[in-house]
């Protein structure tokens, strides 16, 4: 397995996992759009990715976007998405990608990573084991325009 921090000039591997990743969350398939997205994304700044590689195949990929909070004066990351395609699971992808997310964030001197969940999520056994704190004292809310 090879893990690289993604620029503008890997989108086209990119984007297929990224639509496969939000056609998991039930979103219609649209390459074309899930193509725009990252490379804006990547072209402002915006985002971190980093991609696994299996003999050379995009395999998963996670990405964090920067946040900050006013009460620490710290940045700090949202892992907002972490995906590992279907038949390369099971193989430790995606806690290489975890690791290394963790590691680029402590690297950086953030003061940590934050994720949301569902609560039926497997993953969790996997985010706890790597030092992950469930968030027990604090609800989460969102406010939708309706666009």
């Amino acid at each position: 397995m090879k893990i690289i921090q993604a620029n503008q000039s890997h989108v086209q591997l990119l984007a297929p996992l990224f639509d496969n990743y939000r056609v998991f969350y039930k979103q219609i398939s649209d390459l074309s759009a899930a193509t725009s997205f990252l490379e804006e994304r990547l072209s402002k700044s915006e985002s971190i990715v980093f991609i696994a590689f299996i003999d050379e195949e995009p395999a998963g990929f996670v990405q964090l976007y920067p946040t900050f909070s006013s009460v620490s004066m710290k940045a700090s990351y949202i892992l907002n998405d972490l995906y590992v395609d279907g038949q390369h699971r099971k193989k430790g992808i995606g806690a290489a990608l975890l690791t290394i997310a963790q590691e680029f964030c402590a690297k950086k001197g953030y003061k940590g990573l934050a994720l949301e969940t569902a609560i039926d999520n497997p993953a969790q056994k996997l985010y706890e084991k790597l030092g992950w704190e469930k968030d027990s004292h604090a609800f989460h809310y969102f406010w939708p325009t309706n666009s």
